[in-house]
Parts: C-alpha cells; sequence; structure tokens
C-alpha cells in the first residue's frame, strides 16, 4: 500500500471532531428529533420511561447487593492531593478538600453512584461567595427523568414551559457522567438496571405462581355437587358457599360430573426454590461480580479471590465518581480562585490497609544487610512523630589500674590489678575480648562515612560527578574520631600488656 503522506501526517486542525453524533450524522439512530433517545432497546419498547428501571429497584435483592456495592465505597477515606508541591497547588487541593468537607462528600458520592445503577447521574452545583472565593455551597444530585441530551449530546433540563428541547444546562452549574455503554455515541450510557432487568422479572412472576403453589398445597380446592335441575340462582348460592370456605378458590360441578386435579399433587417446593435461588444468583453476579459476599457460599480461597473481585467493582465506581468531579467542579474551582495552580486530584483510598507487622519483619531483615531507612520512610510509613537518635557515644571508658597513666607511659601499676578496654572485667583471652570491643567502638565512625558515601552515590547521575561530590566531602571526613578511638586502645593494650608481665614476674 502506498504511502499517501510518505510518512508525514498533515497538520491536524485543532478540536476538530468528525465522526460527531450531532446534526443528523449518525446513522444508527434513524429519525433524528431534538432530542436524543436512549439507545437501550429495552427502555425504547417501554416509551424510554427510567420508571421501568425504578421499579427494578425496588426488587430486595438488588437493593441489597447494589446497597453492598454503594456503601464499600463511601466506608472508603477519601483525599484530596495537590497536583505538585508547589505552594500554589497545596493551598488549591487545602481549599477543595474544605469544600467538600462542607458539603458532605459522602452523601453526594452515595447519590451519584445511582448512575452506576440507570446509566448516567446528573447533579447541579450551587456557588456561594467567602470574601474573594467563590465556594460550594452545596451539590444537589438531580432526578434523571428531568433530563435529556440533545442531538449535540448537549445535557437540556425538561420543564413544563420548555419540555422540547428544554432548557440548555450549562456546565459550571452541572456535573454529570454516564457509564456501562460500549461507545462514547451513547450519552445516556447502560446501567446495571438492564442486564438486572430479566432475572428481576422471572423472579417475580416465579414468586406469584410459588404462592399460587402453596396456597394449593396448604388447602384443597372446595368442590360443590349441583342437580342438573337446579336453577341458575341455586347454583350461585353453591358457588358462594364454596368459595365462602376458601377465599377465590372454589368450583361447581353438575352431578355425575367429575374434575381431577383438584389438589396440588407435588409434595415440595424444591422447583418454585431453585428459580427463585438462581435469580438471586443472577442479580448478585450481575451488581457485585459474585454471589459469596451476599450468600454464604464456597471455600476461604473462593471467597477471598472472589472479594478481590468485588474490590476492582469498588475502585472502578470510585474512580468513576473522582474523576469526573475533577475534571469538572474541581478544575472550575481551581480556575476561579488559584488561576495559576493545577487541579488537585480527589479520590478514595480503596486498597486496604498493610499489614504493618509484616512491612515491619521486612525491613528488619533489609536492615541485616546494611541498610537503614530514612526519616521519612519511617513517616510515611507507620506515621505518628519520629525524630532521629543520636548516634552511640565514641568514647572509651577504661578500666585502668588505680595510678596507671591512660597514655599509656610508665607509671606504678599494683601487681594484680585488671586492665581492659571498654570492659569492667579482665577477659578470659584479652586480645579477643580487646578487638570486639575495639570493631563495637569504631562502628559509629565507619557507618556515618558509609552513609555519607553511599547517598552521594544514589544521588550521583555519572562517574565524573561521584569523583567530584566525594572530593567536595573528602574535607568534612574528619578522622578525629577515629584517632581517638585507636588511641585509646593502643593505650589500653599497652597497660594490659605492662599488667601481663607484673603478673608474670609476681607469679615466678
Amino acid at each position: 500500500m502506498t504511502d499517501t503522506y510518505q510518512n508525514t501526517p498533515p497538520v491536524p486542525e485543532q478540536h476538530r471532531e468528525i465522526a460527531t453524533i450531532g446534526m443528523g450524522r449518525d446513522i444508527t439512530r434513524g429519525y433524528l428529533g431534538p432530542l436524543l433517545v436512549p439507545q437501550d432497546r429495552l427502555l425504547n419498547r417501554r416509551g424510554d420511561d427510567y420508571r421501568v428501571y425504578e421499579n427494578v429497584l425496588s426488587e430486595p435483592q438488588v437493593q441489597t447487593v447494589l446497597q453492598q456495592r454503594r456503601l464499600a465505597i463511601t466506608q472508603c477515606e477519601w483525599r484530596v492531593d495537590p497536583a505538585s508541591e508547589a505552594r500554589v497547588d497545596k493551598q488549591a487541593a487545602a481549599f477543595v478538600e474544605k469544600q467538600l468537607q462542607q458539603i458532605g462528600w459522602d452523601n453526594v458520592t452515595g447519590k451519584m453512584h445511582y448512575g452506576v445503577f440507570y446509566g448516567y447521574a446528573v447533579a447541579e452545583a450551587i456557588y456561594a461567595r467567602d470574601g474573594s472565593k467563590v465556594t460550594l455551597d452545596a451539590i444537589r444530585v438531580r432526578n434523571r427523568r428531568r433530563f435529556r441530551f440533545d442531538k449535540d449530546a448537549k445535557l437540556r433540563l425538561l420543564t413544563y414551559e420548555n419540555m422540547v428541547p428544554g432548557e440548555l444546562c450549562e456546565s459550571p452549574y452541572f456535573w454529570n457522567f454516564a457509564t456501562g455503554a460500549d461507545n462514547d455515541d451513547e450519552p445516556y450510557g447502560l446501567g446495571l438496571a438492564h442486564w438486572l432487568y430479566w432475572p428481576t422479572l422471572f423472579k417475580r412472576n416465579g414468586l406469584k405462581f410459588w404462592l399460587t403453589f402453596l396456597e394449593k398445597f396448604g388447602m384443597p380446592t372446595a368442590v360443590g355437587n349441583y342437580d342438573q335441575a337446579a336453577t341458575p340462582a341455586e347454583r350461585a348460592a353453591l358457588l358462594s358457599a364454596t368459595l365462602a370456605v376458601q377465599t377465590d378458590s372454589g368450583i361447581i360441578l353438575p352431578k355425575g360430573m367429575e374434575l381431577t386435579l383438584l389438589e396440588a399433587a407435588r409434595s415440595g417446593t424444591a422447583d418454585y426454590k431453585a428459580l427463585d435461588d438462581k435469580m438471586d444468583e443472577m442479580i448478585a453476579k450481575v451488581v457485585i461480580g459474585q454471589s459469596m459476599t451476599s450468600e454464604s457460599r464456597g471455600g476461604q480461597y473462593k471467597s477471598e479471590m472472589q472479594h478481590d473481585v468485588r474490590q476492582d467493582l469498588v475502585k472502578a465506581d470510585a474512580d468513576l465518581i473522582c474523576e469526573s468531579f475533577n475534571l469538572t467542579i474541581a478544575r472550575w474551582l481551581t480556575a476561579w480562585n488559584f488561576s495559576s495552580a493545577q487541579p488537585p486530584r480527589v479520590y478514595r483510598v480503596v486498597d486496604e490497609p498493610e499489614d504493618l507487622k509484616q512491612r515491619a519483619d521486612r525491613d528488619k531483615e533489609v536492615a541485616g544487610m546494611g541498610f537503614k531507612p530514612s526519616l521519612r520512610y519511617i513517616q510515611d510509613t507507620y506515621g505518628g512523630e519520629w525524630v532521629e537518635s543520636a548516634p552511640p557515644a565514641t568514647n572509651v571508658t577504661l578500666d585502668l589500674p588505680p595510678g596507671a597513666d591512660p597514655t599509656g607511659k610508665p607509671g606504678d601499676v599494683t601487681p594484680g590489678a585488671a586492665a581492659s578496654f571498654a570492659e569492667g572485667t579482665n577477659p578470659v583471652d584479652a586480645a579477643s575480648r580487646m578487638t570486639d570491643n575495639l570493631d563495637r567502638a569504631m562502628q559509629p565512625v565507619m557507618t556515618r562515612w558509609v552513609d555519607q558515601l553511599r547517598n552521594l552515590v544514589e544521588k550521583a547521575t555519572s562517574l565524573e560527578e561521584l569523583r567530584d561530590a566525594v572530593l567536595k566531602l573528602q574535607p568534612s571526613m574528619s578522622l578525629d574520631d577515629y584517632s581517638t578511638i585507636m588511641g585509646q586502645a593502643l593505650a589500653a593494650a599497652h597497660l594490659v600488656g605492662r599488667q601481663d608481665i607484673v603478673d608474670a614476674a609476681g607469679g615466678a
């Protein structure tokens, strides 16, 4: 195939949209009037009236599982993060967070979540003034049946005075989102109600037949026999008598005629109950992806796996609502009040909290490899207020004999007196013990040097940069502590040696 542009495409026109659904360009919709109708065929057959889906929502099982999914979002903590560490971005984030606290963000989220059920949701933002700031006075979630989309997919409010095409809903005042459709040409979305309609219908009809069956099984039908010569009035009186025995369950027959199946022949209710359970499972699977968290079924592994499935749905719902808010009201508030700031990000913390004990055990193992966590890591991971502890003292305590000179110069040493380096008693193997003590005393000095060099290596982007950083650091890497510790260790070793000579002479 020949490349028409020879690998150089033409410069695109800004904001140009070709496959728009406006102006009758969408061939899938047929005749296009002033207002778009939902492309939900099930809804189309019922006059595009969302009251059909409101009736679905009245089903107890639907309400139960949908409530599980909705409450799983609102119980999660919500946060507002600034777009960057810039001061103005932090101010914008703090301002938006304060607005959400004042309007009751959990309540707004719960009502907007019904958009997942119906396919779309609409809310109106009501603004106020606080000094020089434009603030949020309230967010009112409106009934979606009051709104339609015009042929340009713009939101319209239907009123008695303006039913067609309705009043245009200006963007700074209205926040809406759509979900569930498989393309962007459907502004109404396609909600869970579309998939719940048939399971709900089958369940309700099954329950109706089940109740009829229970009535027949619990009490047989009353039968009255009349003579062939009975008058219509006598027949009516007989029928009234049978109905008096059991409401709406009686028949009359001429004498000599027979009718079978007067009593329910079945002895159980498994057929109807199986249908009811199956429809409940289908409803649960449509709404929360499985049935185990609404019904106690399955082993632990299956329960954990399907819990993860529900968590995925909860996170998707939270992201849908927060993202649509971030692209609209959060952006407008930021532009009005902090013109140089980037809009903050509102989100829900859906992930379950980490097991800090496991994290601490892992950190302990990493520390055993010679690493230590930074102060910021400790604060971010474990919370609370932390400060770095002071490094161990590098001074060496000498337990010398009375009158001994710590400089190692000759002096009076009492025979039998003990001398050790950083120890209060003379060890069995003085040389080995003094070596271990010297290693412990030198550890803080060496650790500081290693940490300084490690920080340079982590920050350096090239060998040349690392070389220059080391040369710059070298003058500040003092040997004073090193020299002090080593001098004291040598003095102690000298004194212990002299003590050994005195002990040996005395013993001889």
